[in-house]
């Protein structure tokens, strides 16, 4: 991997995530149901989280207005609709320059066959995840797309025979502790009602007190 290809990635991994929304415990709940079944009522999802349907759909539509849901999409069976096929392939470039990698990406956008594409570190510069009805399918777009990208000088091809485990659901953070990952003073608000509450002691007056009055 060249000097420059691996600034690139390792550029990318440093780099601050934009301002991220506070996400809380009900937040997460909700993107585990919603990332099983998206398709979900928002009143099952109410009921599932334990809150009423109004504050559940207001917190959905933050979630979406805030780029934490990007969209909602099906997933389709490969075996139903003739794309059996899954390729794994390794793209090595002449030059790991800006010009060369921003060529191969444009290009590699523009195929329909390519469900991933990921800069990577290590011998290749590119990993692809190639899918296609045959192998007579995948020669076709080898020869037609992928050794035509200026700059390509290394391809490797791995076939997948059986896939084990696919997910698309992200794993999220497990169940926490009311208040947790919150600020401290975000913490006393929320709890400063109960604490007050639980605080106060109503002392019953004994008869000697009542006797005095």
């Amino acid at each position: 991997m060249s000097l420059v290809s691996s600034l690139r990635s390792q550029e990318a991994i440093a780099l601050p995530h934009p301002t991220q929304p506070r996400l809380d415990e009900i937040d997460f709940a909700l993107l585990h149901h919603l990332q099983e079944h998206a398709r979900i009522s928002n009143v099952e999802l109410a009921d599932r989280v334990g809150l009423s349907p109004a504050p559940c759909l207001r917190r959905v539509q933050a979630l979406e207005r805030n780029g934490v849901i990007r969209k909602y999409a099906a997933l389709l069976n490969p075996n139903m609709v003739a794309r059996d096929v899954t390729v794994f392939v390794q793209i090595s470039l002449d030059l790991q320059v800006g010009g060369r990698l921003d060529t191969f990406e444009q290009q590699i956008m523009k195929r329909e066959e390519v469900l991933e594409c990921y800069l990577m570190t290590g011998d290749s510069d590119y990993l692809l995840r190639v899918v296609v009805p045959d192998v007579a399918a995948y020669e076709r777009f080898l020869k037609e797309a992928l050794t035509r990208i200026e700059g390509v000088v290394g391809i490797k091809s791995s076939f997948a025979l059986r896939e084990v485990k696919y997910s698309t659901a992200l794993p999220l953070p497990a169940k926490q502790k009311p208040g947790a990952g919150l600020p401290q003073d975000d913490v006393r608000r929320r709890l400063a009602g109960s604490d007050v509450v639980s605080s106060r002691v109503t002392a019953r007056p004994n008869k000697r007190a009542l006797a005095r009055r």
